[in-house]
């Protein structure tokens, strides 16, 4: 460590994983040099664009171009205007040159991309979002933007609560790649603090098989390009202001100014509303929290061939544990806090117009507290307390080298992973684990009915009493359940690469190696090949692709989970440490341009893999735990289809499907799934989705004009695990549920609907129905098959704006009004899951902002 803190104070750089430059100069036909042209770059696909003009000496500089496929063209008065197109890999210095021809009289200028470049022929399928979408875009999120948009512009994502997702069919495994640091830690807002929307300029997710600089988390990648000062000569920024349903506010504030070789962005952001969690009542109770998050980077060109910048953020959040009805009434009052900080310096070094290499050192620390109301019997049926921290140090360092049709890498990754963790657990409820059970089939709460193999006479055994939290339950003389443990896990990684161009043909070859020790240690060798075959007639390009992967095991709650074994603490097996998983991943894909109006991307997926991860939420509240299966099998395909901006609309449309089947038995956690899963025997998981959409569609009839925003959502439904099951035989007992728990699914039996003071306790066959589930045909239940799940959801969101709607040239001012779930949709997103609890879709929100850009 004390190593790795002087190289952070001496190496201070330039994090090129996921931005490079482009330069040149602009000439007419006799050599000499053009100044003031106007030179475009753009993506149409992504929506990036970008302006410059050439100085005196006729050359022209952008700075900080995500790793994309661009359109460049240059236009001035009295020649003709010119395009090229240009492919970003690496971060060296793009060299595109242009040579203009004197025009005539009658020569028209356009600049409009080519059917061509509306394709991409790279291995791995990826999806580009830039900023000129997602300032506009509407999402649910007010605490977890970044998890919203990635749901929203990618296909084959599942969404869940809290800002969670499940990408291809997983629970939540995703690696941030924020200017080339590898971030595969949770960042929904119940786990950490994510990266603010205003301090990012633009993503590129990888949805197919990741390249070998990926591993620990990758069946989504989040390629994150921040904002950077460089270039802007005069202070540029914006303010904005934003009030909307629920009491919630939203300021931000963003700065930067620079030249070519120095340059600096900083952005603030602050939100504060009474929903910052989503809920398990569809009216938000106890549901306030806040945020607050601040980014700064530092770019510094010392030379032509030295690039450094330092990343630095920080941010705090504060929640209140969302209540139920019956938790509002006993005055439960739990709540979380997080802290956030990072700091990344890095430095890139061109060592020739062939060649770089790239340092970038970081470390980062999630602090999480959790803490219980003041009276602990008030938070039933357990009171419980957190504080952990997780430190991450790491080093990445790579050297890339082009030349022909290759285009090489290499690198090593070493990681330090520092875990805290303090824990603990108090029974409060009397019925929730008693010994025995009265004549009527009720939990016994006298206290001479302690003991399940001493039953008071009259009574019977509890068959479902669970003997290892017996000593934890506080209503029957036992004392809480105390865990702190410490950890450090150390991981070391190399990788090679090479994407090879060749006729019709790309190609991407390379392989890596990981090493893990930890709890428990594993190591690995794992290929990753790919191709593409383009038929530039058709504009189609054909994809296949292999990866080997290695998974390493959450890190929240990691220790605990660990110290505990099959059945959590309600079994009574030895600690079983979790251990890292391997995978082979298999797509097919395509990507066919319809001229350049639109484009189809589409990949089907099949993953196999031993020894997967989910987690084990505890009781409704945010403390979740790592639980491995003993393997899974999930396939599924993403398509997305866009249309790029044509007479002022543009829209997109993914879609996505999921058969997401694991095989018992589990190990881990804290509480154990109410029905254990056998050895070998399958069942599909709360990640298992047959059909999700998001269409986007935006409309600006002028270019100085409002726009005009819509997006469509809808989802056939997660499954639903825990909800009641009608055996077509016998009435279904619906006792399990509480009377809150059944009026949240407005739960019938015929023409009865269960309330908060007369719930069902039994339904004969045939008669149970809820309109939020989807519930099997009586008889038909099967856990791998056809299942129980959340009922289908279709919602609409809206926007509307006007950008700089008083016409200045200096000083902008935008006006925008978001609504979200314009109908008031009344949904789930999950339902007493094991992995997820219950939670509510939000509800109708509406908002308005003013933004002031300078």
């Amino acid at each position: 460590m004390i190593a790795f803190s002087l190289f952070l104070l001496v190496a201070g750089a330039f994090a090129q994983g996921t931005s490079g430059n482009i330069t040149g100069t602009v000439t007419d036909t006799t050599g000499a040099v053009i100044s003031s042209a106007v030179v475009t770059v753009q993506n149409p696909l992504s929506g990036y664009k970008q302006t410059t003009h050439t100085d005196a000496s006729g050359q022209y500089h952008f700075d900080n171009l995500p790793f994309n496929r661009y359109h460049m063209s240059v236009v001035v008065g009295g020649f003709q205007p010119t395009t090229k197109d240009a492919i970003l890999r690496s971060a060296s210095n793009t060299t595109v040159n242009f040579q203009l021809a004197v025009a005539s009289s009658s020569q028209s200028v356009t600049v409009e991309a080519d059917a061509s470049d509306m394709v991409n022929n790279d291995p791995t399928s990826a999806t580009a979002v830039d900023r000129s979408l997602f300032t506009k875009l509407p999402t649910e999120s007010t605490s977890a933007p970044l998890s919203s948009l990635v749901t929203l512009s990618t296909p084959g994502i599942a969404s869940d609560s809290n800002g969670l997702f499940h990408p291809m069919g997983e629970h939540a495994d995703t690696t941030y790649s924020i200017d080339g640091q590898p971030v595969s830690d949770q960042q929904s807002r119940v786990f950490g603090n994510q990266l603010s929307l205003n301090a990012i300029q633009s993503i590129n997710v990888i949805d197919g098989i990741a390249p070998p600089e990926y591993g620990d988390k990758a069946s989504l990648v989040v390629q994150t390009t921040t904002r950077s000062g460089l270039g802007l000569p005069h202070p540029t920024g914006s303010l904005s202001l934003n009030y909307g349903s629920f009491g919630t506010s939203n300021g931000s504030a963003a700065l930067g100014f620079g030249n070519q070789r120095m340059g600096n962005f900083s952005s603030f952001d602050a939100v504060d509303s009474g929903r910052y969690l989503d809920t398990p009542e569809h009216q938000p109770l106890h549901a306030h929290g806040n945020n607050e998050n601040f980014f700064d980077r530092i770019d510094y060109h010392p030379t032509q061939a030295d690039s450094l910048q330092l990343n630095l953020s920080a941010s705090r959040s504060w929640f209140q544990n969302p209540n139920q009805y019956d938790q509002q009434a006993l005055g439960q009052d739990q709540r979380g806090e997080i802290f956030s900080y990072n700091v990344a310096p890095s430095w890139t070094h061109i060592i020739s117009t062939n060649s770089l290499i790239a340092v970038n050192p970081y470390l980062r620390q999630d602090n999480f507290h959790y803490y219980p109301s003041k009276d602990p019997f008030s938070d039933t049926p357990a009171t419980l307390a957190q504080s952990r921290r997780l430190q991450n140090a790491g080093l990445k360092v790579d050297y890339s080298y082009s030349h022909g049709i290759h285009s090489f890498k290499v690198g090593a990754m070493f990681y330090h992973t520092f875990l805290n963790e303090g824990f603990s657990l108090g029974i409060t409820d009397p019925t929730f684990n008693a010994p025995c059970l009265n004549a009527s089939g009720a939990p016994d709460t006298n206290p001479d009915a302690n003991d399940p193999n001493n039953c008071p006479v009259g009574d019977t055994t509890n068959p479902n009493y669970n003997s290892g939290t017996g000593p934890y339950d506080l209503t029957r003389g036992g004392s809480l359940y105390h865990f702190n443990g410490h950890t450090d896990i150390k991981q070391e990684a190399v990788y090679l690469q090479d994407n090879i161009i060749w006729k019709n043909w790309t190609f991407l070859l390379g392989g890596r190696a990981d090493n893990y020790n930890g709890l428990s240690s594993r190591s690995m060798v794992e290929p990753r090949v790919g191709g593409t075959y383009t038929v530039k007639s058709t504009n189609t390009v054909l994809r296949l692709g292999y990866g080997k992967l290695f998974l390493t095991p959450y890190n929240e709650n990691l220790i605990v989970s660990s110290s505990t074994g099959i059945g959590g603490l309600e079994g009574a097996g030895a600690a079983v440490a979790l251990k890292p998983a391997a995978r082979n991943q298999y797509d097919a894909g395509f990507e066919q341009g319809f001229g350049k109006h639109l484009v189809v991307n589409g990949e089907y997926f099949w993953k196999y893999t031993d020894r997967d991860y989910d987690f084990d939420v505890l009781l409704n509240t945010p403390l979740a735990f790592p639980i491995q299966w003993q393997k899974s099998k999930i396939d599924g395909f993403g398509i997305k289809v866009t249309v790029p901006t044509t007479h002022g609309i543009s829209a997109y449309s993914v879609l996505g499907h999921t058969r997401s089947r694991f095989f018992g038995p589990e190990v881990g956690g804290i509480l154990f799934n109410q029905s254990p899963v056998p050895a070998g025997v399958p069942f599909r998981i709360d990640h298992d989705q047959a059909f999700q959409q998001s269409t986007h569609m935006q409309y600006q009839p002028k270019p100085q004009g409002p726009w005009y925003g819509i997006t469509w959502r809808y989802e056939s439904g997660l499954v639903a695990g825990n909800a009641p099951i009608d055996n077509g035989v016998t009435p279904t007992d619906l006792t399990y549920l509480t009377a809150d728990q059944q009026s949240q699914i407005l739960l019938r039996c015929g023409n009865v609907q269960a309330t908060r003071t007369a719930p069902l306790t039994s339904c004969p066959t045939g008669e149970l129905s809820s309109p939020l589930l989807s519930l099997p045909k009586p008889g038909t239940e099967n856990d791998d098959r056809n299942p129980p799940r959340v009922a289908p959801r279709t919602m609409f969101d809206m926007a509307a704006g006007w950008d700089n709607i008083l016409r200045r040239d200096r000083f902008k001012t935008n006006l925008s009004v978001t609504a979200v779930n314009v109908t008031n949709k009344y949904a789930l997103y999950n339902f007493l899951s094991t992995f997820s609890g219950t939670h509510f879709v939000s509800p109708r929100t509406v908002s308005g902002q003013v933004t002031l850009n300078f």
